[in-house]
């Protein structure tokens, strides 16, 4: 779905205040770098207390709470507020298991599929296989794909990485085939 002006205008002012908050570490006065901090992370505190009671009331609502609580976590600008304050009610594997599922149809139109194999200490190692019908940019494209939604969705991962086993297996000397390398956080 397109974004909407709204949504693009939204995005410009969330990178107009990560510019912003990243000057606060220039500021000559060590006491003004200080309190602008504290301001911040009070406001960050009392955003976080006040959300944190709303997602509990939802969920003391039964079925239809954790529904809407379920209906929240689907919008991405919701759901990076909920990351943002440890809200979001799907851990990381559960959240990285679903970006897979999005772009899994992509990937078998392509000839191609996704494991996950795990997630340990912030990395989500996968498996990947896929058969790239002689396209030299279909790897780069599906490594991309990969990349984005999962990153989209969980952007807490740290790095993202594909199992040693697949590189050097069977499936990147088969003509037509191939491995996926690394993908790095970006």
């Amino acid at each position: 779905m397109p974004d909407s002006p709204e949504d693009r205008q939204l995005r410009e002012r969330m990178r107009r205040l990560d510019d912003l908050l990243r000057e606060i570490d220039h500021f000559k006065d060590p006491q003004a770098r200080a309190r602008t901090r504290e301001i911040v992370q009070t406001l960050m505190d009392f955003h976080g207390a006040a959300l944190s009671r709303l997602m509990e009331r939802l969920a003391a609502g039964g079925e239809s709470g954790l529904a809407a609580i379920d209906s929240i976590a689907q919008d991405d600008l919701a759901a990076s507020l909920l990351l943002l304050y440890g809200l979001h009610p799907l851990d990381l594997e559960a959240r990285v298991g679903r970006a897979l599922e999005k772009v899994r149809p992509y990937l078998h139109s392509h000839g191609g599929n996704v494991e996950l194999l795990g997630i340990a200490d912030g990395v989500a190692r996968l498996r990947l296989d896929g058969s790239c019908h002689g396209c030299p940019s279909s790897a780069q494209t599906l490594k991309q794909t990969i990349e984005e939604a999962i990153f989209e969705i969980a952007p807490d991962l740290t790095a993202i990485e594909v199992a040693d086993e697949l590189i050097v297996s069977e499936a990147a000397s088969e003509p037509g085939r191939f491995a996926l390398p690394i993908l790095a956080a970006k």
